[in-house]
């Protein structure tokens, strides 16, 4: 039986592949976090206003950190697939398709990121990750602290949940640059 050598190319090729499945498989879970964190808090919020209990509020800011934190790990992870097939797996492929160059691989890569819309895009994404995943717990502790005679314990464990909606929300920010 005549045995078959793989190619440089051919490995290059079953890498892409591998990796856009794996971008594919990561947009749909990163986006499907935004409608659970979205029924998530719909629940949590009628949960505490059909049992007029504020403090059941606190229950928002860790879901959505969690959440926030896994939709941001999954984008950053995005971002780093497309970054490799542009930086270093096309160009390997043009260069063995072509020596010497004039060739680019996988121009679909490049060529979406210079949309004259991007940035606004960008923008708007950026305006609603914060919305999503800190400024609803954040509004959610400022209806906790309104609402009198709360046990110091609770207190105490919102301003730590503060801080952590704070620095998730620094997070997202330093990631979107």
């Amino acid at each position: 039986m005549p045995e078959q050598d793989v190619t440089v190319g051919q490995l290059l090729l079953a890498e892409y592949e591998s990796v856009k499945d794996e971008q594919k498989a990561r947009i749909g879970f990163r986006d499907n976090l935004l409608y659970v964190t979205l029924t998530v808090v719909a629940a949590v919020i009628a949960a505490a206003a059909q049992a007029k209990r504020a403090e059941m509020l606190l229950a928002l800011p860790p879901v959505c950190v969690v959440l926030g934190w896994t939709y941001l790990v999954n984008d950053e992870k995005i971002s780093a697939i497309g970054r490799y097939v542009r930086e270093e797996l096309g160009p390997r492929l043009a260069e063995l398709a072509s020596p010497g160059g004039g060739l680019t691989a996988f121009g679909w890569e490049t060529a979406h990121r210079g949309d004259a819309r991007r940035t606004s895009r960008k923008r708007l994404q950026l305006a609603v990750d914060l919305l999503a995943f800190c400024v609803v717990p954040l509004a959610a502790l400022a209806v906790f602290w309104a609402d009198p005679g709360g046990q110091v314990a609770l207190v105490v464990l919102s301003g730590v949940e503060a801080l952590t909606v704070v620095g998730l929300g620094a997070q997202i920010v330093a990631y979107a640059r």
